[in-house]
């Protein structure tokens, strides 16, 4: 027997108020037990207190049964039954496990201690070992006509969704008849009825997707810095539960659950804030998730860098590719040793494994920028493990792979970078938005854009009118943080200008943007010093021999754009000897024909001074055609042209 120890909570209103809560069936006080257990208080959202038995202090009279569940991912993982659905109601039991009677020969097994005596459950208790397996098989059993159809249940939590309000109306009636009929009683202050969105098991349920409880981003929001191990667990744990919201989630979460391998010090470094501050950005910005459509095709986009694989599951519903569910998966042990052909393709396994549900019987494209992919099921030679999984994949999907180039891969930001495109659901993060507010007041170009109807406002962002991109004020401390992040940052990957321009212009936009990027990349002093130099060197300088007499090597150039004379004309023809530097200037026409030229040269340079022996000119139509080069090689004179584009 295990003594009775001081709560917080009162011991005397455990035997009163619970029973009475019961009708007085309970408990029984007062009895004799070989078996005794502690009882602990546990907080609700109605400000009572729950009773519970401590069973660990007699482990070995239970053993633990496996029930098929509805899990409480399934929301997030599994919604396409939920396709459709309008209207949502949300039911809560009154203490759900207390209606659920213990046998008789086990009673005695929940027995606890109190200093005013032994009190034994008659109802199954908070606590027990197999408890939420025994109540998740009783709602299952009893409401399993209504399961897929109309009802989502997980322990004593009741979804009911319907396509309209007539039909949501038959949907309840039959679940409350079933609830009736076996004596379940819910709890009316806990339960919403026919609403347009509901929170259910941590996430908001609507009819435009799933996507996370604007309560739990509160929560992340404000979450401290974890301090020890434990912190950190439940961190991550929290996290983990929304990473399929997350295109990123391994990636970023690497560096902190590198911290809790085993004989790893917990040093907090600024690469674990970073990686926290970049976990809440994910999660306060995550996406909403569209319901899958089982009558239309699939898309994935898998991709793979050196420490994460990573995919995305879409579809195209009328209104373009739009995401069903994230995936990120972080590599292990033999995995981080795969030739990059290798990771590639377990991304794409790893997508299918994860979303079999959907995929069996549909067909599916893959898109991957790894271009051999594409031949992968008719190359001769592959490992054992290749063998694998083309087995795998060829059995149970139709599929097609797709070459696609990674700077159009979506999904690249899933081992890469941090930004993906999709429906936002609860804005951006406060700071970078009070930064947003703060450049529109002080700009004067967002008035002038207004009046000329260029942008249309969505809490506060202004964004270009028939566009998701949204404007950025010219405010340059908020410019320069998003350079700074799309080109500085770790994930970024210090990219050139083109790409750092095409990353950042899918999410924003201003004025000059390729400028402003060109001088941002062009001044970066990480890649002035590290990245090597791709551009040509410099040809040695060649200059012209000194020629020998008077008018043996002559140039010849014109004179454009002036103004007509009274003879009509526009343009001068300018002649200079290389050695004695006199020239000649002789008026000539902008449309003077090559024939034309030819015969001013003859009458006023060779009936002058000889032929010349070179004639420097520029690639001007005139001095290429194929008429003037055989003037002077009838003439025996070297056409010397100045190189293109660099005169």
């Amino acid at each position: 027997l295990s003594k009775p120890f001081l709560g917080t909570f009162d011991p005397v209103t455990i035997p009163n108020a619970s029973t009475r809560d019961r009708g007085g069936t309970g408990f029984e006080a007062d009895l004799p037990s070989t078996i005794s257990a502690q009882p602990y208080g546990a907080d609700r959202h109605e400000k009572t207190d729950r009773v519970s038995p401590s069973q660990r202090t007699h482990p070995a009279i239970h053993f633990a049964i496996r029930c098929p569940s509805t899990l409480h991912t399934e929301i997030g993982r599994k919604p396409a039954h939920l396709r459709g659905a309008t209207v949502f109601s949300k039911l809560d039991l009154r203490s759900g496990y207390w209606q659920i009677r213990m046998a008789d020969n086990s009673i005695h097994k929940t027995a606890f201690r109190t200093r005013y005596g032994s009190y034994e459950y008659l109802v199954m208790p908070f606590g027990l070992t197999n408890a939420p397996a025994t109540f998740q098989s009783e709602m299952n059993h009893i409401l399993r006509p209504l399961l897929d159809e109309c009802v989502v249940v997980y322990l004593d939590d009741i979804l009911i969704y319907s396509c309209d309000m007539k039909q949501h109306v038959e949907h309840l009636r039959r679940v409350f008849e079933i609830l009736r009929r076996e004596r379940f009683y819910v709890k009316l202050s806990k339960s919403e009825f026919a609403l347009e969105k509901v929170q259910f098991l941590g996430h908001m349920v609507s009819a435009q997707g799933v996507h996370v409880d604007p309560k739990k981003i509160e929560a992340v929001r404000t979450w401290k810095t974890p301090e020890n191990v434990k912190e950190l667990q439940q961190f991550l744990g929290f996290a983990n539960y929304y990473n399929r919201f997350m295109p990123q989630y391994a990636k970023l979460a690497s560096p902190l659950t590198n911290l809790l391998k085993k004989n790893t010090p917990y040093k907090w470094e600024s690469k674990h804030q970073e990686a926290v501050e970049q976990l809440k950005q994910a999660l306060t910005t995550a996406p909403v998730l569209i319901l899958p459509d089982p009558e239309r095709d699939y898309v994935i986009e898998a991709d793979a860098s050196d420490q994460a694989v990573g995919a995305v599951l879409m579809q195209d519903q009328g209104n373009g590719l739009q995401p069903i569910a994230y995936l990120s998966k972080k590599l292990h042990g033999a995995e981080l040793n795969y030739p990059i052909h290798d990771k590639e393709a377990l991304a794409i396994v790893i997508a299918f494994k994860a979303w079999r549900c959907y995929l069996e019987g549909r067909r599916t494209t893959v898109y991957t920028d790894h271009c051999s992919l594409k031949y992968w099921k008719t190359q001769p030679n592959l490992s054992r493990r290749q063998v694998q999984w083309i087995d795998f994949l060829e059995t149970h999907f139709h599929y097609d792979i797709v070459y696609k180039p990674s700077h159009k891969n979506k999904v690249d930001a899933l081992s890469r970078l941090a930004h993906a495109a999709a429906i936002q659901s609860e804005g951006m993060n406060p700071l970078l938005k009070g930064l947003f507010t703060h450049g529109y007041a002080i700009d004067p170009e967002i008035p002038l854009a207004e009046k000329r109807h260029l942008l249309q406002w969505d809490s506060d962002i202004a964004y270009r009118k028939g566009s998701t991109k949204i404007r950025v004020p010219n405010y340059p401390p908020l410019r320069q943080l998003l350079l700074e992040e799309y080109h500085d940052v770790l994930y970024a990957g210090h990219f050139g200008s083109n790409k750092t321009l095409t990353s950042i212009a899918k999410h924003y936009y201003w004025p000059h943007i390729a400028d402003d990027v060109q001088k941002f990349v062009t001044s970066c002093d990480t890649c002035q010093r590290m990245k090597s130099i791709k551009q040509k060197k410099a040809g040695l300088l060649q200059p012209l021999p000194v020629p020998e007499q008077p008018w043996q090597v002559v140039s010849l150039d014109f004179i454009t754009g002036l103004p007509p004379t009274t003879s009509g004309h526009d343009a001068i023809l300018v002649v200079i000897d290389k050695f004695s530097k006199m020239g000649h200037f002789i008026p000539t026409h902008t449309t003077a024909r090559t024939e034309e030229t030819a015969q001013l040269f003859v009458r006023h340079i060779i009936s002058q001074h000889g032929i010349p022996t070179t004639l420097i000119s520029d690639r001007d139509p005139k001095f290429t055609s194929k008429f003037w080069k055989e003037l002077m090689s009838l003439l025996g004179t070297k056409l010397a042209m100045s190189s293109a584009y660099h005169p």
